[in-house]
């Protein structure tokens, strides 16, 4: 048996580390020092990520936390829209609902409504009625919207009532919370599961 011949390879060309790679010992320490502005560029050794604990009463995106009677959150904005298409507050959620609802006020939004003046005087009027449950806010500051969107992320029993565009859509980010809105004499609801058929 013969053996077999080794063919030669042309151009094959041996590999070469280059003058400027970190192997090399000359250019260890430029390597450290520039790994130690990349980690402090980040932030660190580690990134903390903080993800927000998921509401026990959620499955999926259905709150099993709203129930008759529904809590609903009113906003300035909801009761102005009220007050000129000439609806009934309370009537007017029931029929919606088909249940019975508790309006709730913050005090963020009766202090705005007071601000507003005379323009939202009936406004305001409806919103002082007594039938009305009323939520004292511990918080600095009377800016309604971001008190209504902070109480409805800590506890998913509310329905948000309102007509305010960048409200909805703050609120559209938290799982589990509706919309009611006023359109055209009557209200809506939005993101309830149990809503009736319109």
């Amino acid at each position: 048996m013969s053996r077999a011949k080794k063919t030669r390879k042309f151009a094959a060309v041996k590999r070469i580390i280059g003058q400027r790679d970190a192997r090399l010992k000359k250019n260890q320490p430029k390597a450290q020092t520039e790994a130690g502005k990349r980690k402090s560029q980040r932030g660190g050794d580690h990134v903390i990520r903080e993800i927000p604990q998921v509401s026990s009463s959620l499955f999926y995106q259905y709150n099993t936390a709203l129930v008759s009677p529904y809590n609903v959150l009113v906003d300035t904005n909801f009761l102005s829209h009220t007050v000129q298409r000439k609806l009934e507050l309370l009537k007017t959620m029931m029929d919606c609902l088909h249940a019975n609802c508790i309006p709730i006020i913050t005090s963020c939004v009766m202090a705005e409504l007071e601000k507003l003046g005379a323009h939202y005087r009936i406004a305001l009027q409806i919103a002082r009625d007594e039938r009305w449950e009323r939520l004292k806010c511990d918080h600095k500051g009377d800016y309604a919207d971001a008190c209504i969107v902070d109480r409805v992320r800590k506890h998913k029993i509310y329905i948000v009532a309102t007509n305010d565009r960048d409200l909805k859509r703050r609120v559209r980010k938290i799982p589990g919370v509706p919309i009611m809105s006023v359109a055209r004499g009557k209200y809506i609801i939005e993101r309830l599961p149990d809503a009736p058929e319109r």
